[in-house]
């Protein structure tokens, strides 16, 4: 599947074609010079399900920790509709270590997902390798606001919430 996307637009929302953004990580060509393009190389990897390179740029520490088959799954299953990168740390070349925040926009069947990460990246031997990510909690904001116990039922029946519908 990689083939079909070397005359297009990156995957990774560079605005530059695949095949010179990230398909020269992604075969093997050339190494990320930055955390920041490892983690864009990364997603294209799931976007034109190339699992191995995802697997292989694992931190080789805690690689054994890392299942291939769940990344194919999730890579197959998955439709990739793009990346946002929210912030680096550190990261370029002359770094050992970096972090990038990003959001990856995908759906599985018709359930939109966004997947919302700070992701930590270490060289090693002049090579960047992912080492962990946490994934960053979005605020659960109410549409209503918030019943206390002692407040009248929402449902209009005249008790107090706690005695009714709480």
């Amino acid at each position: 599947m990689r083939e079909d996307w070397l005359e297009d637009d990156c995957p990774c929302g560079s605005g530059e074609q695949f095949k010179v953004c990230c398909d020269i990580f992604i075969s093997g060509e050339a190494q990320a010079p930055s955390a920041e393009k490892l983690m864009r190389s990364r997603y294209s990897a799931f976007v034109v399900e190339e699992p191995e390179y995802i697997y292989n740029t694992h931190d080789p520490a805690t690689r054994n920790e890392v299942d291939l088959e769940e990344i194919r799954a999730w890579s197959e299953r998955s439709d990739w509709e793009g990346l946002n990168i929210v912030a680096t740390e550190k990261g370029e070349e002359g770094d050992t270590t970096g972090k990038v925040e990003f959001v990856a926009h995908y759906s599985v069947g018709t359930k939109e997902e966004h997947h919302h990460e700070v992701s930590t990246f270490t060289k090693k031997d002049g090579q960047w390798f992912f080492t962990d990510g946490s994934l960053v909690n979005n605020t659960f904001r109410r549409d209503t606001p918030k019943v206390g116990r002692n407040d009248p039922c929402p449902c209009g029946s005249g008790k107090k919430y706690k005695k009714c519908c709480g």
